[in-house]
């Protein structure tokens, strides 16, 4: 059975005192940075659940494939963690793919937070599991990140609000409206899946990208493979995040028109969404509308519940 043809997994909004698990499923972090992040969460006022090992260090990884993945695994497992925040992105998350357990996630639906190499979790969960996950701030980029950026990842994972994301200088590079299911994160991560079991079904979604430090003649070959392996056929619209460090703006933005054009889809540039201090949370595999005319890209629902749906 297709995903599109399965429902979705909605998890459980937080409550004030509601514990958040900390998983490290990717690339060794830094102490200082943690401990920052760590206490926005707790003035946000929920209490956190550090599992034992969890600053276990294995080269650039966060300790062993088979330790990230039992840490993760028992988060979801346990009844009283209500959300998973990623301590950081860097490198590794996509080796656990074969290691998670979907079926004891798909029965213990709840709350999950990251980006940039956590973009291979998010995608997975939502192609096999059927969750809402959330592209949003780790735990060692949420004690730096804006005002305005920890204000959105509270109300996503907490409140009723719909998510709305709003570009302070958007541009429009194609015109028009799409609506569909809302995936992606960073390119690099996605363009690695292409080939493998997990490789997402970007047919009839909106799309967002964000990148880092990747020059135009890389993001060029990235999305160049994506595209000559089918990967955006159908692809309903494009949402552009952040490209930090990856050259001029408007040479990134030609690129995209040069890859994309032949689609014939709206194309939005300019998100607050990747790599910088302002990175807004939004729900992934939610359906949402992408309008260039009125430069927003909205959901149609809310990306948690009163209770787990």
């Amino acid at each position: 059975m297709s995903a599109k043809k399965k429902s979705l997994l909605i998890p459980a909004r937080l409550r004030p005192g509601d514990k958040i698990g900390i998983a490290a499923p990717a690339g060794a972090f830094d102490k200082k940075k943690f401990n920052r992040g760590l206490k926005v969460l707790k003035a946000m006022g929920f209490e956190i659940h550090v599992p034992e090992d969890l600053f276990v260090k294995d080269g650039y990884l966060a300790g062993a494939d088979w330790h990230r993945a039992a840490v993760l695994n028992g988060l979801f497992r346990d009844e009283t963690v209500r959300a998973v925040i990623c301590a950081r992105g860097g490198y590794g998350a996509m080796r656990l793919l074969p290691l998670l357990d979907y079926r004891s996630i798909r029965k213990n639906p709840k709350i999950f937070i990251g980006f940039s190499d956590i973009t291979a979790l998010l995608t997975v969960l939502y192609s096999r599991c059927r969750l809402v996950a959330f592209h949003g701030p780790v735990v060692t980029t949420l004690g730096i990140a804006t005002q305005k950026s920890q204000k959105a990842f509270l109300s996503a994972v907490s409140t009723r609000a719909k998510v709305r994301l709003i570009p302070q200088n958007g541009l429009t590079l194609r015109p028009g409206l799409a609506v569909g299911p809302v995936v992606g994160g960073n390119l690099t991560t996605l363009c690695h899946l292409v080939g493998t079991p997990y490789a997402p079904r970007l047919s009839g979604c909106i799309l967002v990208l964000e990148e880092i430090e990747e020059p135009a003649y890389r993001i060029d070959r990235m999305l160049t493979q994506m595209k000559l392996g089918g990967c955006f056929e159908g692809l309903a619209g494009l949402a552009l995040g952040s490209f930090r460090a990856c050259g001029r703006k408007k040479k990134i933005y030609r690129l995209m028109l040069d890859r994309f054009g032949d689609l014939n889809i709206p194309i939005l540039a300019g998100f607050e969404v990747g790599h910088g201090r302002s990175n807004t949370t939004f729900p992934v595999g939610l359906e949402g509308t992408l309008d260039t005319r009125r430069r927003v890209l909205s959901f149609q629902a809310a990306g948690t519940a009163a209770d787990p749906l």
